[in-house]
Order: structure tokens, then C-alpha cells, then sequence
């Protein structure tokens, strides 16, 4: 598919848009939803800030409900292949479709504890990451508090997203890109 001109965005109706955007955030067509109305966009930058803006509104249960909506890394969806084509896609780049089994039963033990600890799953954007900075971060981030990894899992889904808009529009020429 091509990418869209920001100016194509900004055109699209409701429907379209929500279509479209619905899975920038994992799963978060409400988010889509809800921004449609602050276009016109100037540019990627400007809808992702919109993005993150609406994300850092949210009480807490909102934003564990969006870091909810993310998959385990390597877990049963991507073992069942039933993980977004954007998830599938990032967590192939990061090297995590091919494990081995002692790296995968290492994966799935620290999935468990961290979402044991936290109840949502730990989020990392696999595309500025390979397997080995994932496994560290599992084993670091798992002692951090509640507050500090809800905030840390937050800043990660902004990141997603930001390579996802950037999948799906063009970047233009503008400056203030």
C-alpha cells in the first residue's frame, strides 16, 4: 500500500480514518476514534503528539487498558500466529521469531512474572531493540514499581506508534517534521 499524503489524512472521513489509524496503538481504534476531530494535522509529528496528548489524559485504568491490549513477546498469539501483522511484523525484526527453546522458556517465565507483578504485559518497542537488549529489559524493568512501569510501558506504546504513522504516511518536506 502506499503511503499517504498527510493531506489525504486529513481528508478522511470518520470510517476511513478510524480504519486506518485503529491500530497505531495496539488495538486502539477508540483512540483513532477520538482523535479524528483534532484534524487538520500539520504533519506525522503533529498526530502523533495528538496521539500521545489524548494517551497522557487518561486515569490510570486507561492506561493500563492500552498496555493490556499488547501482546507477550514470542508468546502463545505469536506462537499460535494470531498477533496484528504490525506486532508480528516488529517482533520479527527484533529476532524473536527466531528463539530458541531455552531463550523462548526464558521469554515466557519472564512474561509471566512481569505480568504477575504488573497485570498488563511487559511493552518494549522491539523495533529499536534486538532480542538480548528484551530479555535485559525483562530482567531489569521487573523490579521497578508499579507507577514507574506503567509510566515506562506508556513511553514504549508511543514509540510503537510513532514507527507505525511513519508506516503509513508519508514524511513530507515540511521542517517542522
Amino acid at each position: 500500500m502506499a503511503k499517504l499524503t498527510i493531506e489525504e489524512v486529513n481528508r478522511m472521513d470518520y470510517e476511513a480514518f478510524v480504519q486506518t489509524f485503529g491500530n497505531v496503538v495496539e488495538h486502539g481504534t477508540i483512540i483513532s476514534a477520538a482523535i479524528w476531530k483534532f484534524r487538520p494535522f500539520d504533519n506525522v509529528k503533529h498526530l502523533h503528539d495528538t496521539i500521545c496528548d489524548f494517551i497522557a489524559l487518561l486515569p490510570t485504568s486507561g492506561k493500563e487498558g492500552i498496555l493490556r491490549c499488547h501482546p507477550d513477546l514470542a508468546g502463545r498469539l505469536a506462537q499460535m500466529n494470531k498477533l496484528t501483522e504490525e506486532s508480528t511484523t516488529e517482533q520479527k525484526s527484533a529476532g524473536l521469531d527466531q528463539l530458541s527453546k531455552e531463550e523462548l522458556d526464558f521469554l515466557n517465565a519472564a512474561n509471566s512474572k512481569y505480568r504477575s507483578k504488573f497485570n498488563f504485559p511487559f511493552v518494549i518497542c522491539a523495533r529499536e531493540n534486538k532480542k538480548t537488549a528484551i530479555f535485559e529489559g525483562l530482567r531489569s524493568r521487573v523490579s521497578n514499581s508499579p507507577e514507574i512501569e506503567l509510566q515506562r510501558g506508556i513511553e514504549e506504546v508511543k514509540k510503537i506508534c510513532y514507527y507505525r504513522l511513519l508506516d503509513l504516511i508519508q514524511m513530507g518536506v515540511d521542517p517542522k517534521l
